[in-house]
């Protein structure tokens, strides 16, 4: 749809939800029966100014009149065994990541990885880093260690914890071990 059909839609909607006559609508706005007309039925473009008017009238806030506007919305799809292959602290001790996806600017909040260890791979118990980390057992048996508390991991068991904490593999009991490793940054400052 148009951006005058969807406010046609939106105006159409609230004021029919709020049981508002065409004509009670135009008193309350100052605008005349035709002009509110021509909005509805999408025949005009409103200016920004009659549409503060109308959101106030309304009782919605004016970006409720842009509901249903569909933009370009960013998504990463990452086939099975495709994950690119990235370097992180840990790469130096025989871990693998292979990185599952990652949204750019604001939207980089998270930061899914598949994590491989294997005869290859040493423990390292101090890892830290902004954010809060999730991890999930797909293969193996290993002990992590976050602080002095130590969890014995099997497939299916999931291990949430503040990623500030020194954090990391303790014991490689049965290998290869595989965990997905999901880390959550939260809101990112704005730079202008």
């Amino acid at each position: 749809m148009s951006l005058e059909e969807i406010i046609a839609v939106r105006v159409r909607e609230y004021r029919l939800s709020r049981r508002v006559s065409l004509a009670g609508l135009a008193e309350q706005t100052g605008m005349s029966k035709a002009m509110l007309s021509k909005i509805e039925n999408a025949q005009t473009s409103c200016s920004l100014s009659t549409l503060a008017r109308l959101a106030d009238a309304l009782e919605v806030p004016v970006t409720a009149l842009f509901r249903g506007i569909e933009a370009e919305r960013e998504a990463v799809f990452v086939p099975a065994g495709h994950g690119a292959r990235i370097v992180r602290r840990g790469s130096n001790v025989g871990h693998l990541y292979e990185q599952l996806g990652s949204l750019r600017g604001e939207h980089k909040r998270i930061e899914p990885l598949l994590v491989t260890l294997t005869e290859a791979s040493e423990v390292f118990p101090l890892f830290q880093h902004a954010g809060t980390e999730f991890l999930y057992m797909l293969d193996g048996v290993m002990t992590y260690g976050h602080g002095t508390a130590r969890y014995e991991m099997h497939p299916g068991d999931a291990l949430q914890f503040d990623g500030e904490g020194p954090h990391g593999p303790v014991e490689l009991k049965e290998l290869p071990i595989r965990f997905l490793s999901v880390t959550a940054y939260g809101a990112l400052p704005h730079t202008p």
